[in-house]
């Protein structure tokens, strides 16, 4: 009979690593029974538990050098992904996802998929072979995630996923947003644009956007699409105003634009709020210490990630949970 070993070769013969995933096709259990066994977690028949042993003998497996190092044996572990860790945005959801771990005993392993969405199957398939849930902030369809993940139970951040399969922590956008739009109407604006962002795939702000525009009798022609960051926020803005010159507020999709936007309003000369009032999303710390500070629409970004273990909790206690719906509130500061 052939050795397993030889059978586990990849392309020109070279050798390639044996994953818990080929433990459990061999033993016939699922990739978390799997880990559990291997990790002395408990709950576990004991007949299975020397199955799994078995496969994993019998196939060499070997954990690798990042779950030695990096995993505590009996600890949960779960996996966080983001798409960029130097975006402002996601430093304080990574604090509240640790914080919300620690208090559970659990572990958290974090990885950016750098923003680039392509890469985001490679690291779900590379941390699914090592945790017990994974929390993402994804932006691949959801066939693309089921297929990349193979079962291990996932939390999905800012989208509403067709697959049920997932748990989700969803912002509730819509208040927040009307909430910009009324209160610019309040100041007397009535020709207010938009900087969106459809790269970061939330339709959810242009909607109530527009959605908010309508209630009030305004038009909402005046809409240009940017990349996100502060680069795209200022050439946006530089375009939207020699579009429209006669706008009065700009509602940017988030504050990362914001904060270009702004750049671009004080090389044109304008004042903020006098001539150009300015309304972010995200309510991210740096907006303080502009002069003045930035308006903008809050998100609890750590509340977010103590909400994704929440939901992680439930799906290692063997529920499925609903998704949960993070409020979004206006926070008036001095740009408008």
């Amino acid at each position: 009979m052939k050795d397993k070993a030889e059978d586990e070769t990849g392309a020109g013969g070279a050798a390639r690593r044996v994953t818990l995933r080929d433990v459990a096709k061999l033993a016939g259990v699922s990739h978390q029974t799997v880990s559990r066994a291997i990790n002395d977690k408990g709950e576990i028949d004991p007949e299975t538990r020397r199955r799994v042993l078995e496969a994993a003998k019998e196939l060499r497996y070997r954990p690798s050098r990042f779950a030695r190092g990096l995993v505590r044996p009996g600890a949960v572990t779960v996996g966080l992904i983001v798409p960029d860790v130097v975006n402002p945005f996601f430093p304080e959801l990574i604090a509240g996802v640790i914080d919300a771990a620690q208090a559970r005993g659990w572990q958290i392993v974090v990885a950016s998929s750098q923003d680039d969405t392509s890469r985001e199957p490679d690291l779900l398939r590379g941390l699914a072979g090592q945790v017990d849930a994974m929390i993402g902030y994804l932006f691949q369809t959801d066939d693309v995630i089921t297929a990349a993940i193979e079962g291990v139970p996932l939390v999905v951040m800012n989208r509403r996923p067709a697959e049920t399969i997932f748990a989700a922590v969803d912002l509730d956008v819509a208040p927040g947003v009307h909430a910009a739009v009324d209160h610019l109407v309040a100041q007397g604006h009535r020709r207010i644009g938009m900087l969106d962002c459809p790269p970061a795939c939330d339709p959810a702000r242009r909607s109530g956007f527009l959605a908010a525009m309508a209630a009030h009798d305004l038009p909402a022609d005046a809409i240009v699409d940017v990349e996100q960051s502060m680069t795209g926020g200022e050439t946006g803005l530089e375009t939207l105003h020699a579009a429209h010159p006669g706008l009065t507020a700009v509602f940017a999709f988030n504050d990362l634009i914001a904060l270009g936007a702004y750049r671009a309003i004080r090389r044109l000369g304008l004042d903020i709020p006098a001539d150009l009032a300015l309304v972010g999303f995200d309510g991210l710390t740096v907006g303080e210490i502009l002069d003045p500070p930035l308006t903008t629409v809050h998100i609890d970004k750590r509340r977010m990630g103590e909400l994704a273990v929440a939901q992680a909790q439930h799906l290692l206690d063997g529920t499925q949970p609903g998704p949960v719906f993070l409020e979004t509130r206006l926070l008036v500061r001095g740009s408008a």
